[in-house]
């Protein structure tokens, strides 16, 4: 596959998280998704390994949290087989969870992916003279 091949898939893939639709999520994921696909998750220490396995906690998220999720991009870096997605995610409270996704590409699919979630915090004040505050949910400084 190409970089512009894989890069497409990439944005398939961002458009599937911000939709909120986890049904056409799970989907689309399970289309762009290799058969031998492995997710890290290592805040939590899962790993789901197989496309299948993907499909099927994709399928129960929203029974079992009672969320649907939406992403917003806030920037897409890398290639042409690794790519970043960095973002935050809105979970249906309004917090904007900081997000940073790291997926690697065969064929035109998602082999590999491992994601961070971070829940933001207030920044200590003796830091204030050092740094600017920046809105990351709408991506602005």
């Amino acid at each position: 596959m190409t970089h512009h091949e894989n890069q497409q898939t990439l944005e398939r893939l961002r458009d599937l998280m911000a939709a909120g639709d986890l049904e056409a999520a799970e989907q689309g994921m399970y289309e762009i998704e290799a058969e031998d696909f492995i997710q890290y998750w290592p805040q939590s220490g899962e790993i789901i390994r197989g496309r299948e396995a993907s499909r099927a906690l994709n399928r129960a998220y929203s029974s079992s949290t009672g969320t649907a999720p939406r992403m917003k991009t806030l920037r897409l870096l890398g290639g042409p087989d690794v790519y970043t997605i960095e973002g935050t995610i809105d979970y249906g409270d309004g917090t904007p969870v900081s997000y940073v996704g790291i997926f690697e590409f065969r064929d035109g699919k998602v082999v590999r992916a491992t994601e961070y979630f971070a829940n933001p915090f207030e920044a200590p004040a003796w830091r204030a003279k050092y740094a600017q505050q920046a809105d990351y949910a709408t991506a602005t400084a």
